[in-house]
């Protein structure tokens, strides 16, 4: 673990720069908007390590894959999201020195994330190789107001010394992202300009097709007085610049206001793009910067009164879950149903940015909790609008007669991942996508869901399954070969339970969902039935395999195998590792991963979460004795579920540690890669552990439970939880539990067991 940030409840603090763990806190630094992103990198010249990165949303290419054996049915290439044009540069020289932290002798260092409002601040003291020394004082914000749109206001302090400070304020387009497979650059220039005080870079991906126009504007002053100084311009391929002259005495402040906009063809005409960009930053300009950040502290301020959790009596855990929530809402914002949730958000490249399972398995649980309804809806509406795509998918493979097969990444629906063992075998993802209808359909109530969106893509899903397991006269049970289960630590297993379980529950599920969409909406479902041309002998075929699908088990121990032949492996738990060879993805060859008995999260444990009241709390207990000493915890989907089960199973030590690993994953850099990006899909899972967790928050027969307790390490803990017409605060005391119904209608809702009815916009302490 590297702890070097500081602890703070609403902030994150580097009190002293780490040049060693720069790209970390890049990463952990990032801002974004829902519509574009990008790293927290300095905005002046730096030569050290770093990832200059900026996202826009939607915006992609599809890099060719590589891989070393090629095997039909590959993908021919893993969609990326671009990094686009560098809005944020800055290139400050000083009597013929550039002003460059890396070069620079740092007297004092400062730069925080400020999450309650929004901003990345630093503050700097630095001594160049002249000995000329200055103060730098930079804000910078991706506006949640105006959201194609970022400000920085930059500002230097000569200490000793009086110059004419060059400024040049730049947008690089002749850039390349970091993982491109055959270090190829994505972009084309359309069109490039400067004039006065704004520039601009048009770009358009290759191959794609997309246009993005990234401009600037510029506003100077000197101690407060405004500049009206001609800049010099410079316009090159994919590159523009403005270049400012200033002559600045010793202690006065230059200030540099830069205000930029990223417009895509994604929401723009291509032929508006020029028009409108100059247009949107004559607006915002006129806004000005001070208007501009009090517009942004009051967005914030309104996603913080909806999906604020505060725990007392413990800072460090306070400020992870701070952290969690706002990259979470940083990312997405739900405006758009052609976006997601890519597991590094706008925070680096790896992934691709694509969207993979993480997204129904653990974001929309929390959006469903903390957002307005069509924020999750329009989760569910991505997927379903790629129907076509995911059949395409499966017809790829063999499958026919409109069997749906999600793809493991994605941007439009097509698959795209290049790992055999990934692609076409970790197909329990498909599961995840239907239980997310039924999660949102019951957290909602909106049925008329099922009719509308949602059966569409539960009868491809489960023509699916009928067809991808087989019939074993061995075993005389359907069986299915040849797949990989959540434990990516495995491959090309037979029969592994979780992705059985949820084959037969998605199966069961459609079958209850055609009856309640025939019987609700009986004219709506006969145009359904007949557009997915289903037909009745599907009914008999999907209940043959729901009573008789094989699931492995083992009698004498009472748990079920992850898979079969699973006890044939050395059975040792973690603890037998040596501390220098974890995590063992770094340090073992993945023959002997393969052939080790670990796992890399839950398996077996997350069947059982998603479907805990299928089990009596003694099955629960004895499979997570037996499976979770033997998982490494090297994916950061896996701490949430282990603390979930062992929160419910009365485990609250254990449950606390997993929470405290999930919600400093990133902050703590606790697997060596936070350098890559933050991982922001499974930062929902971190929301999950303490409402879910700690909370013992359930959805149970149309009702809302709570089994929470308190962490012993805190003294209270609170967070707001909006559930159909109603928005409910909850906290956690040592006295007791305290539920306001902040809403006026009442809500009926089980804690520990009792249930109370809580009148409309009255509190009650149970």
């Amino acid at each position: 673990m590297k702890q070097y940030l500081k602890l703070d409840e609403w902030k994150i603090i580097e009190d002293k720069f780490h040049p060693e763990f720069n790209e970390i806190t890049e990463s952990i630094f990032s801002l974004g908007n829902g519509r574009m992103g990008q790293r927290g990198s300095f905005e002046e010249t730096y030569t050290g390590k770093t990832l200059q990165g900026n996202y826009v949303a939607g915006v992609y290419y599809p890099d060719k894959t590589r891989v070393g054996w090629w095997k039909n049915g590959y993908p021919e290439y893993f969609a990326k999201v671009l990094n686009a044009a560098n809005w944020n540069g800055l290139e400050i020289t000083i009597d013929g020195e550039i002003v460059d932290l890396h070069t620079s002798t740092i007297n004092s260092f400062y730069r925080e994330l400020n999450m309650k409002e929004g901003f990345i601040l630093r503050q700097c003291d630095i001594s160049l190789a002249s000995g000329k020394s200055i103060t730098i004082e930079s804000i910078r914000l991706n506006s949640m107001a105006d959201d194609e749109s970022g400000v920085i206001s930059y500002q230097i302090i000569p200490l000793n010394f009086s110059a004419t400070i060059s400024v040049k304020a730049f947008v690089d387009g002749d850039i390349k992202n970091k993982d491109s497979n055959y270090d190829e650059k994505f972009w084309d220039e359309v069109k490039v300009g400067a004039k006065d005080h704004t520039s601009f870079v048009w770009s358009k991906t290759k191959k794609t097709g997309f246009e993005v126009f990234t401009g600037q504007k510029i506003e100077l002053a000197v101690n407060g007085q405004k500049q009206s100084l001609a800049a010099k311009t410079e316009t090159k391929e994919k590159y523009c610049s403005l270049t400012y002259l200033v002559p600045t005495a010793q202690d006065e402040k230059l200030s540099i206001t830069k205000f930029a906009v990223n417009l895509s063809s994604e929401n723009h005409p291509a032929s508006a793009l020029e028009s409108r960009g100059i247009d949107y930053l004559n607006r915002i300009f006129a806004k000005g910067f001070d208007t501009i950040k009090k517009e942004q502290a009051e967005a914030w301020e309104t996603k913080w009164a909806i999906n604020d959790v505060v725990i007392k009596g413990d800072v460090s855990a306070q400020q992870g879950i701070r952290f969690n929530i706002f990259q979470l809402n940083q990312t997405y914002t739900g405006a758009d149903d052609r976006l997601n949730i890519g597991p590094k958000g706008f925070t680096g490249e790896k992934y691709g940015g694509s969207t993979y399972w993480d997204t129904e398995a653990y974001c929309i649980p929390f959006y469903l909790a903390t957002a307005p309804q069509n924020v999750s809806k329009n989760l569910l509406i991505y997927r379903w609008k790629q129907l076509d795509r995911a059949i395409e998918n499966a017809g790829k493979l063999g499958f026919n007669q409109g069997a749906a097969l999600y793809p493991m990444v994605t941007m439009n629906g097509e698959e795209c991942h290049n790992e055999w063992e990934i692609t076409f075998e970790e197909i329990h993802r498909n599961g995840a996508i239907a239980f997310a209808i039924k999660d949102y359909v019951d957290y909602t109530n909106d049925r008329k869901h099922l009719v509308d969106y949602g059966w569409e893509v539960l009868i491809g899903i489960s023509r699916f399954w009928a067809q991808r397991v087989n019939w074993s006269e061995n075993q005389q049970k359907y069986v299915m070969l040849g797949v990989t289960g959540p434990n990516e630590y495995e491959n090309n297993v037979n029969n592994n339970w979780y992705t059985n379980y949820f084959a037969v529950w998605c199966l069961k599920y459609t079958l209850a969902v055609l009856q309640e969409i025939k019987s609700n909406y009986p004219e709506t479902a006969q145009d359904k039935l007949a557009k997915t041309n289903f037909k009745n002998e599907e009914i008999a075929q999907f209940e043959h395999i729901i009573q008789n699908m094989y699931f492995p088990r083992d009698e004498q121990k009472g748990i079920f195998l992850q898979q079969d032949g699973f006890l044939d492996k050395v059975i040792a738990p973690v603890d037998a590792i040596p501390a220098g060879q974890r995590p063992i993805n770094q340090n073992w060859s993945w023959d002997r991963i393969l052939r080790s008995c670990y796992i890399k999260q839950a398996d077996v444990l997350q069947g059982m979460y998603f479907f805990e009241t299928d089990f009596s709390k003694e099955e629960i207990e004895r499979n997570y004795n037996f499976y979770e000493p033997l998982t490494v915890h090297e994916s950061s989907l896996s701490p949430c579920v282990h603390n979930i089960l062992a929160a419910k199973l009365g485990k609250e030590d254990k449950s606390y540690e997993f929470y405290t690993r999930a919600a400093r994953l990133d902050l703590d850099d606790y697997n060596n890669d936070t350098e890559d990006g933050c991982h922001i899909t499974s930062m929902a899972g971190t929301w999950m552990s303490i409402v879910k967790g700690f909370g013992g928050m359930m959805l149970v027969n149309d009702q809302l439970s709570f089994n929470p307790f308190l962490p012993s390490q805190w003294e209270e803990y609170a967070f707001k939880i909006n559930f159909r017409s109603n928005q409910l605060a909850i906290r956690i005391l040592k006295k007791g539990i305290e539920i306001a119904n902040l809403s006026a209608n009442p809500i009926t809702l089980k804690v520990k067991g009792s249930s109370y009815t809580i009148p409309g916009e009255s509190t009650q302490v149970i």
